[in-house]
């Protein structure tokens, strides 16, 4: 199933959002993955890139996630990625403030990306969990699979010049 979430069917119900990343080589092929779980529907949402870092696909795993959300919604997202929880809730505050550079005054890395996901956070009211990954936790398992999906996908000549390919659908911006 892809597309938007339409939240008028939530009856004002959390919305989780499982992500994660995945990575052959580090920078090498990516895969993104995300499970969407409302009310009693799910959603499912995955996509590739050539030449990648596991950091950025566990960034943009996030943001595709949040933009499939079609208006304002109560969200859980659930991670195994400490750099993104951690990132986006203690260093991203430091960051801004020092001109976008790390503690030890370097570039902060995939600025890009923290850029585009704190605008969108701006937008929600969001609880941020983290789970260890691959440790059994079925929705942190189904990312998992989606991100390796998408790499296989990317292997099967399925390669497409698209920085983000969605596999479930469009993904229309609330408007």
């Amino acid at each position: 199933m892809g597309g938007w979430v339409d939240c008028s069917m939530l009856d004002k119900n959390k919305i989780q959002i499982f992500t994660d990343g995945a990575c052959k080589g580090n920078p090498g092929i990516g895969g993104w993955g995300v499970l969407i779980k409302y009310s009693k529907t799910s959603n499912e949402l995955k996509g590739f890139q050539s030449q990648t870092t596991n950091n950025r696909m566990e960034l943009i795993a996030v943001i595709e996630g949040l933009k499939s959300i079609k208006e304002d919604a109560k969200i859980e997202i659930i991670t195994d990625s400490k750099y993104v929880k951690n990132g986006i809730n203690q260093w991203i505050v430091n960051w801004k403030n020092n001109g976008w550079k790390t503690a030890a005054k370097k570039p902060v890395k995939n600025k890009d990306l923290w850029q585009e996901l704190d605008e969108l956070v701006q937008n929600y009211s969001i609880e941020w969990k983290w789970v260890r990954g691959h440790s059994g936790h079925p929705g942190n398992e189904k990312a998992d699979q989606l991100a390796n999906e998408a790499i296989l996908e990317f292997y099967d000549g399925n390669s497409y010049p698209k920085r983000r390919l969605i596999t479930g659908g469009n993904v229309p911006k609330s408007g």
